[in-house]
Parts: structure tokens; sequence; C-alpha cells
């Protein structure tokens, strides 16, 4: 370890793959007094001139975007806090910054951050780095850029998957993309790894995936039932704001989740806990209740709908394929009656009627689903039961209703895009390809997801990993996809920018020390239904050598020859002015501030009036029809029938599926794994901050009755595996998740020892690189798994 450092104060990394794991585990618990002299050192300093106190927010994958108010004095953050009482705009939701905002500092002044550009010099993946200056770094990548592009072509450049900034309106990764639109392209990803199932899917019922309504029409809602929907810790917009005051109102919330989570332990009335990929039989049971006792609103049905019973069906259907059909078996002689769910759910069949009944006669009720059903392979029929359920009852097109599915808000409006150049590159990957485009760009096929071309005219050979922790940490089947980067003879560049030396920074091998969200312009949005803009200041000058990624583009830039096309002679803050100008000329209507104004006012609320998701669709249907092929809402998709998939039914119901409660599988592996994206991290970002270790630690949440059987006691170190890996994490043995689950934090980061097991708890080692049928999305929530106490040799 002492050399390590002494490598370190020199600029250079040199660390084994041993060692990969030892400096991650010492990143935890070393770096305190370190952290803590620094902090005494900036708090004499900044004694020296008053405070300036900024509102700002992070830029960060994270939802809410919350005002965090950041005391700077003689160019030192020396304290966070967050919107005070006496500065609460009363027309404005509040969102208060949460325990990962409050710990930004930390984050920021981390003595382990990345402090100067650094070149590979061993084998790819050992962490063995030299230090080198900017302009060698920067010329190493236009020689490269040169020389790839010259031999593979430009679809052989790549651009990955970057969460830690894709909160903001500006980033590195956009301008790697503007670089390489002017230069030939490159190939380009499609598919939210968040979302993209049922961004896919929803259109299917509604004609798109815009089925979302503002938080402020439920109010009055009566009932909310969050199906998967964890608010409390992953931070929607403005949800937390919204149903802490119809709780404080009367709403009844019931959450249905295998977890007691945190937003169950706040909001909940009600747990109703399911094994995970049963959703659509839970769905079936209840839809067969309200219809078969008559709870169903069939004139809303008989207006709106297309595919509910026989007389509703499109032309070219043979019978006993729409929705009564199925639910009363002259379909497949199964009647999905609640008894029918119960062994298959592990809900009792009297609480999926009382589930069933409430929602049904509860005028109006809505049904949120959250993103972690639709990670699963069967996420895409989830997405689109949640909308049957809402269609059959009448909820969709109503204040109060919820209309599922995705829930995406059709009256957002942001952002310009006036960087963007359009990629003469036309074929696209989706994001779940990228492994198989780096080892064989022939398996990525049309029916594997590729899009707009046959095939693939290379494979990809330069990769741009920005602010993201996806090539070895947030990918899935993480084993499979280093073995790939590790071959030097398929991918032939990797430049890595980031703030910390995260798993995937090790794969690099030009690795580059980026700014923080406190060290650059930006304008943060929030997710879902919230509604403001926040204007991310640069607070304070960034230490060592540390650049932003579109300060050092501008040399790359250069250096090809296009320095003033690619920069429009803009720095940073001119670019993110520009961006907000042109955003108030696309959305006149909303009276956005000019650039000035913001800079004073901090924040833009959109003071609008409530909206309601297809409101003039269901108030004159003649003149709005839906926008689906037959202009009604879809419960039978013809267009999913013409598909002729047994995995993507036209009418949404339950598949059992690979992996789930019902493969054979479990007699080897006999416990389904589900993650949760936790409230001290966003993703993986903010994984090295000490405050934030503190506030929850990595560990596998397991059921008494499971724990039991397997001799498992509290705090023990288990060994949770399955064919594609092994990780080890503490135990916590907790009724808070159901009998046959078991959960962990995601995010955490990989610490692989010299033989491959994983000491972090990281559970992209055990995860599924297979993808889902329609949108070609991520999988990553169905695993089965095996855990066994871990006997330390």
């Amino acid at each position: 370890m002492e050399e390590e450092k002494a490598q370190q104060q020199a600029g250079g990394l040199n660390v084994s793959r041993r060692g990969f794991l030892l400096t991650t585990s010492a990143l935890a618990a070393a770096p305190l007094f370190t952290f803590n002299a620094q902090k005494s050192e900036a708090a004499a300093k900044a004694a020296s001139a008053p405070a300036r106190v900024v509102a700002t927010c992070s830029t960060f994958d994270c939802g809410g975007k919350c005002d965090i108010r950041a005391h700077v004095q003689d160019g030192v953050v020396t304290r966070v806090t967050t919107c005070p009482d006496d500065q609460v705009d009363p027309q404005m939701p509040v969102m208060r910054a949460c325990v990962r905002g409050r710990g930004y500092r930390q984050f920021v002044y981390h003595p382990d951050r990345l402090k100067y550009p650094m070149k590979r010099t061993g084998k790819r993946g050992e962490g063995k780095f030299e230090r080198i200056s900017w302009d060698e770094a920067t010329t190493l990548i236009a020689d490269n850029l040169r020389r790839i592009t010259k031999k593979y072509g430009p679809a052989s450049r790549f651009v990955h998957n970057n969460t830690a900034v894709s909160g903001g309106a500006f980033s590195g990764d956009k301008m790697a993309r503007r670089l390489l639109s002017m230069t030939g392209g490159y190939l380009e990803y499609y598919h939210s790894v968040s979302m993209g199932n049922t961004g896919a899917a929803t259109p299917y019922t509604y004609g798109t995936a815009k089925s979302g309504s503002s938080l402020d029409t439920l109010l009055d809602t009566p009932l909310v039932i969050l199906w998967g929907h964890n608010p409390n810790e992953t931070i929607f917009g403005h949800s937390n704001y919204y149903f802490q005051k119809m709780k404080q109102r009367g709403t009844r919330f019931i959450v249905v989740d295998p977890r007691y989570s945190d937003t169950v332990a706040s909001l909940a009335d009600q747990w109703v806990p399911l094994r995970p990929t049963t959703d659509n039989a839970l769905m079936d049971a209840m839809m067969y209740v309200i219809i078969s006792e008559n709870l169903h609103d069939r004139a809303f049905i008989d207006r709106f709908a297309l595919g509910f019973d026989e007389a509703q069906m499109p032309e070219g259907v043979p019978e006993n394929e729409s929705l009564v059909a199925y639910l009363t078996g002259k379909k497949d002689g199964v009647v999905k009656t609640p008894e029918w769910a119960e062994p298959i759910t592990g809900v009792p069949a009297q609480t999926i009627r009382q589930l069933a009944r409430e929602y049904a006669t509860a005028k109006p009720a809505a049904l949120i689903q959250g993103w972690g059903p639709q990670r699963h392979l069967c996420g895409e029929r989830t997405a689109r039961g949640s909308t049957l359920l809402a269609v059959i009852t009448g909820n969709v097109g109503i204040k109060g209703g919820w209309a599922a599915g995705y829930g995406g808000i059709g009256n957002r409006k942001f952002a310009a895009e006036p960087w963007a150049i359009a990629n003469p590159v036309k074929e696209k990957i989706s994001i779940m390809n990228w492994v198989q485009a780096c080892d064989d760009a022939s398996k990525v096929t049309p029916e594997m997801g590729l899009k707009e071309a046959d095939k693939l005219t290379s494979n990809i050979k330069m990769i741009f990993s920005l602010a993201g922790n996806y090539l070895a940490n947030q990918n899935p089947d993480i084993n499979q996809a280093v073995k790939v980067l590790e071959d030097e003879s398929k991918v032939e560049f990797i430049v890595a920018s980031d703030l910390f030396l995260t798993p995937s920074a090790r794969y690099a091998d030009l690795l580059l020390p980026e700014t923080s969200f406190m060290e650059r312009w930006n304008i943060g949005e929030t997710w879902g239904t919230g509604n403001y803009l926040m204007l991310a200041e640069k607070l304070i000058e960034p230490e060592f050598e540390r650049r932003s990624d579109y300060d050092w583009l501008c040399d790359v830039a250069q250096k090809l020859g296009i320095g003033e096309q690619f920069s429009e002679g803009r720095d940073e803050q001119q670019w993110v002015a520009h961006i907000w100008e042109k955003t108030r000329e696309a959305c006149a209507d909303l009276a956005l501030p000019g650039f000035a104004a913001l800079r004073e006012q901090r924040h833009f609320y959109f003071k609008e009036p409530p909206y309601v998701a297809f409101e003039e669709n269901i108030r004159d249907p003649d003149n709005h029809p839906f926008a689906t092929p037959s202009g009604k809402i879809e419960i039978f998709s013809k267009r999913l029938w013409d598909m002729n998939n047994p995995a993507i039914p036209a009418l949404s119901h339950y598949v059992p599926t690979e992996e789930g409660p019902q493969d054979a599988l479990r007699e080897k592996y006999p416990l389904q794994l589900i993650t949760w994206k936790g409230k001290n991290r966003a993703n993986s970002t903010q994984y090295a901050n000490p405050w934030l270790q503190e506030v929850q630690t990595q560990k596998l949440w397991i059921n008494p009755q499971d724990a039991m059987a397997r001799r498992i006691q509290q705090g023990d170190k288990l060994r949770v595996f399955n064919d594609r890996g092994v990780t080890l994490v503490p135990a916590e043995v907790t009724p808070r998740i159901m009998p046959g689950v078991v959960a962990m934090q995601a995010g955490a980061w990989w610490q692989p020892d010299a033989s491959g097991v994983d000491h972090g708890g990281c559970a992209n080692v055990l995860t599924t690189s297979r993808i889902t049928p329609l949108a070609k999305g991520n999988a990553h929530q169905t695993l089965l798994v095996e855990v066994t106490k871990h006997e330390s040799v």
C-alpha cells in the first residue's frame, strides 16, 4: 500500500488484479484521515473571506436535481446545505437535498479523485498507468481516431452509456458525438437501460409512451397503487412532495414489491409482496375478479378500447384471443382466478380479491408502475399489463386516474440541442448489444436489435467512456464483458474520463481526470413529473490537471483540423447559455427568462395548469383519436399479433420466464435475486463517498426462513453464486424481503480477487446478458442464485 501511495503521488498507478480488491477496499476506510486534514486546511483558508451561498444542483443520473446550497469561500466549497424555509417558493414544490445531496462536498474533495492524465502500461484491466501530459493525451486520441477510422471505418467508433452526467443539458458525451459526427460518424446506440422496455411497450396500448399526468392531478385521489415503484430512495421529480401531501389528505397507498422498501415504510397502508417476474399473473387475476364481479367500466371500454371481448376484435384474428376469452380460460382451458395466481405469485387469493376490488371501486384510482418490474425478460408484458388494468377500470384520461405503463409526461419541454450534428452512420445497436459488437459484429443482427442495416460493417474498435461506469460494473454479466475487453485485438483503444479509478476506468488505455459538477457549467432537469430546470454553475476551479471533457475535446478537434467548427468559438459557459437561449426560442410559450436572469433566479418552475394524459382523447375522441392504428386504446395489439412471437403476446398476460420461479433451474439455484437503487448513491456514482458508505452498507437481504434453512445468521459473510459468477457480501437477515427472494443494492463497485471472486457485493457478476424480445432491452433483474455461508480459507 505504501508503494501504491507513492506511485499515486507521483502521478501514476500500478495496481495488480489482486490489488484491485485491496485498493477498492481501502477506499472505504483509509482516506478518512487525509480527508479530515484536507477539510481542516480548507476551513482555515475559507475563514479569510465571507461566504457566497449558491443555489445549485448536481447533474448526476438522479431524478431530483434538488436545491442544494453550496457555501463558497476563497474558491473552496466549505459546506453544503439546502433550501431554507424562508426562501421556499410557495408556487414551487419544495425539493430539498437528500442524503446524497448533502454528501456532495465529501465526494468532490475526496483525495482519491484522479488528478492527471495517464496512459496504460500493463495489461488492460490490470490498473497499471503512468502519468503523461495533456498534449500527449490529446495527440493519442487524435492519432487513434485517424488510424482506426481509416482502417475500419467510422462505424467502428462508439460512445458508451454515461449515466453520471445524464441529468444535464450539456456533457462530454454529447460533444464527443458532435466531434465524431463531424469526422465521419460513429455507431450509435438506442434504448434506455433504465426504462427502455416500458418505453417501447406502452405505445402498443396508447400509441405513445407519454402516459403520465402531472402529480397535482392526484391530490384528491382516494387510492394509489405503487407497483414496483420506490421514489423515496430513487427520487422521481416531485413525487415525494406530492405523495406526502396526498398521504396527509387521506389517500390510501398500496405498494406491490418483493421488498419492504423505504417507500413502503413511509407511505404504505398495505404492502403486497410478490415474486419477481409474476406481475402479469397478479394483474391477470385482478382483471378476472374485476370482470367476473362486474366491476369494470363497460361504457368506457365500449367507447374507447379494442380487444376486450370477441365483439371488439380486429379483423383477421381467430376466436378466443380477446381479454375476456383469455381470463375465462376459453383460450387455454385455465381460468385466471386468484387461486390460480396464488401459487405463482405468492400473493394469497384473498389479498388478490381485495386488491382488485379496491382498485376497481375507488373512483378514481392511480396505478403507478416503477421501472424495476420492466427490467426483466418479461418486462414489456408487465408494462402493458398495467395499462390493461387502467383501461378496464376507466382510469385513463381522467383527473385522479393514471394510465399506467411508462408514465412519461406529455407536457414536459426541454431542451434544445444546438450542439447536435447529424450522424453520417445510420445503423444503430441496442445498448445491450455492445459487447457482441466488440466481440463479433456478425452476431448483431436485426433479430438481435440492429436497426437501419442488415449487418454491421465493423466491430467496435474504439470506445469513449466518459463519466460512465458501464464497461465493467453496470453492464450485466461482467465476467463475460471483461473477457472481451481484455482482448486487445478486439477493441483497440479505450478512452475513459472519470472522477475516480472505477472498475470500468481500469480498462482504459487512456485515463483522463474529469471535473465534477461543481467545477463546470450545466443545466439540471428533473425526471418524470418533476417540473423545473435549475442552473448548475461552476463554483470552483478544478485542482491538479483536471479538465472537463469539452475542454480536452476542443484540443482533439484542433489536432484534427476542425477546432473552430467544433467549438464555434464558445467555451463551456457560452455553450450552456446558447442551449438555454435556443430552448427559449423553441419554447416561447413558457416565457423562460434570459440566461442572465437565470443566473440570478437559479431555477425556473413551469407553473403550468394540471395536465391529465389522454384527457383530449377521452373528451373528444372523434377529433382526437389515440395514436394507434385503430385510433383506440388497444388492449389487443394487432401489430404485436402480426409479429407472431409467443414472448410478445398481442394481449399481455403471464408467461413463465427463464430464471423465474417456475424455471427448472430453481432445483440448482432456488432463490430469485433482485436489486434496488439505494438512497446513498445514483447507480454506482458516489460509491467512493465515505459519508454515504456509512449511510447504507452493501449487504444481501435474505428472509429469516431462507436464512434458517442455510444456517445463516445476521452479519455472516455469504457466498452468492450462479453459473455466471460469485460475489461475497454480508448477510442482512430481515423480514423486509419475501421468502424465496434475496436482494442487494445495485451499483456496488466490482472488486474481483485473483480467482475472479467479487468481494464487493456487485450484482452484475450474477446478472444475465439476455435481452428482451420487443425492445431488445435490459433484463438484468431476471436471475436465479444460491446463497451459502462463506467459509474463509
